[in-house]
């Protein structure tokens, strides 16, 4: 796992109840980076956030951290796999 799927997902860790639910899967695509963030049903409310405030803060600092251009952060709930 790189440097941003782990930061994210030390995170995201922080964030919700269920940290040991927490899961970072890292894919390439053609346009960059794809990150999906598993976390429990109960806390996809937490890590997205009122008007997904918590999301893109979260989206921020990958995107801020990152050296390779173009990262995108989705967050999956593990109902959806």
């Amino acid at each position: 796992m790189s440097m941003l799927a782990d930061s994210l997902e030390h995170l995201v860790s922080g964030i919700v109840d269920e940290p040991e639910v927490v899961r970072v899967s890292e894919k390439s695509l053609r346009r960059g980076k794809l990150l999906e963030v598993h976390v429990a049903p109960s806390d996809l409310g937490r890590v997205i956030g009122r008007n997904g405030r918590t999301a893109k803060a979260l989206r921020s600092v990958v995107s801020a951290l990152s050296t390779q251009g173009s990262v995108r952060v989705d967050v999956i709930d593990q109902d959806r796999r």
